[in-house]
């Protein structure tokens, strides 16, 4: 019996093969060029700063591949031949026979042609290779700049921060990642971003990368001329879909690897799902590409049921994602723009102390809630996507706030705070349901 392959050993090709392996006893190989094993990659940051060594990040120890015959292969796959062997031809030679194949290469940094990116103290952050070469280029560095602002940004900031290097950071947008937040939120991070030491150049584009004698980065240019002195930059506009592997095949692609629903190519047995799949959407709608972990992991899941024969379609569900700013943590849920959508409107509340907020967004005719973003509170996820699910009134779940809430006990709770703001805001006279433990009591 010919094995199902997997191309990438991150979390969806990762659950594909455990899912697979609790429904079936079909041979399975995952091949990757990264890594022996697999480990969180949410969790590559913490150990340059110190705070997990990379054995801490792998889920599973080394013995459960072998225990649960899942075959882990090292490799970097250069060649697919889909049309007459079914088969992949590794750098080195090898040849390896597949009966299924899931493509689950993942994404790479962007670039821009920018002059200068390819030189050396010039990189991104994704890989595991990745931080090893951040721990080179940051040694004897008196300043670092970072070119694009978003999540991966903010991590790289932090990362360096954490090693003391002062941190200059490039932002095209009038706000930091307004193209994803409201104004206010945006305008939060952003101060907070600068509360941390940075430097922090909004509607600041770059224009080149310097080399110095040595041929190291030595500085950037700005599109509006101004040199800014630096041995490290750190490439963050975001990321693509990673399908180089696919290119020269009958694979089908557009921006990343086309798949349906049930993440199947054009190619018989031939699937692909997480950061490298483009969902085709029928009608008007823009194909999807869904580059977070949870939904690398819910498409693996459904993939699983359909490569051992129970054909099912992947179902995204409510839209979730989570991040840190530094020390804020972040939620958002259903569908919060960075500008309003016709028929509906919002409801914001900040803490003076600029460190926590909520947004709630809700339908004009109905008031059924569609969206909520949260800024340094913690929130139940199966709560909050109940509350969209069943297009809970606004009143219901500003009143209810606290039910979903699971900050440490002794966090100051803002239920009264945000009920007071809400009732001012639109004439009402809710109450919050709220009830403070002893701790809250005396902490407040």
């Amino acid at each position: 019996m010919e094995p199902l392959v997997i191309i990438g050993n991150g979390i969806t090709g990762i659950t594909t093969a455990r899912h697979v392996r609790k429904r079936s006893d079909m041979p399975i190989v995952v091949i990757s060029d990264e890594t022996d094993h697999f480990f969180s990659r949410t969790a590559l940051m913490y150990i340059f700063m110190g705070h997990m060594r990379f054995k801490d990040t792998k889920p599973y120890q080394d013995w459960f591949w072998k225990k649960n015959r899942i075959e882990l292969m090292r490799g970097f796959v250069s060649e697919i031949d889909t049309a007459n062997n079914k088969a992949l031809r590794l750098r080195d030679g090898r040849r390896i026979s597949y009966g299924k194949l899931l493509i689950a290469t993942g994404s790479k940094s962007n670039k821009f042609g920018w002059p200068g990116q390819d030189l050396p103290g010039v990189q991104g952050l994704y890989s595991y290779q990745d931080v090893e070469l951040l721990e080179e280029n940051s040694r004897n560095v008196t300043r670092a700049v970072l070119v694009g602002g978003g999540l991966i940004g903010i991590e790289m900031a932090e990362m360096l921060l954490s090693r003391h290097i002062p941190v200059t950071f490039l932002v095209r947008e009038k706000f930091y990642w307004n193209n994803i937040l409201p104004e206010a939120e945006s305008l939060l991070v952003s101060r907070h971003i600068r509360e941390h030491g940075v430097d922090l150049r909004l509607e600041t584009n770059l224009k080149a990368i310097l080399p110095g004698a040595d041929g190291r980065v030595t500085a950037v240019m700005t599109e509006a001329g101004e040199r800014i002195d630096c041995q490290l930059v750190g490439l963050t506009p975001g990321v693509h879909p990673n399908i180089e592997v696919v290119k020269n095949s009958a694979v089908a692609t557009g921006r990343g690897v086309l798949v349906n629903e049930y993440l199947e190519t054009n190619i018989p047995d031939v699937y692909a799902a997480g950061d490298c799949a483009e969902i085709v959407t029928e009608g008007d709608g823009r194909n999807r590409i869904e580059q977070l972990w949870y939904t690398g992991r819910m498409q693996a899941q459904a993939l699983a049921k359909t490569i051992c024969g129970e054909r099912t379609p992947y179902e995204r569900g409510i839209w979730f994602n989570s991040a840190k700013f530094m020390d804020i943590e972040y939620q958002t849920y259903g569908y919060v723009h960075n500008q309003p959508r016709d028929g509906e409107t919002s409801f914001y509340w900040e803490h003076p102390g600029g460190r926590h907020g909520v947004r709630i967004v809700y339908q004009n005719d109905s008031e059924a809630v569609t969206g909520m973003n949260f800024f340094g509170i913690r929130m139940r996820q199966h709560t909050c996507e109940g509350w969209i699910r069943d297009e809970t009134p606004v009143d219901t779940v500003i009143a209810n706030l606290a039910e979903a809430n699971f900050d440490p006990e002794l966090f100051r709770p803002h239920w009264e705070a945000i009920v007071t703001a809400y009732n001012r805001e639109r004439g009402k006279q809710l109450r919050a349901n709220f009830r403070p433990s002893l701790f809250q009591r005396i902490f407040a």
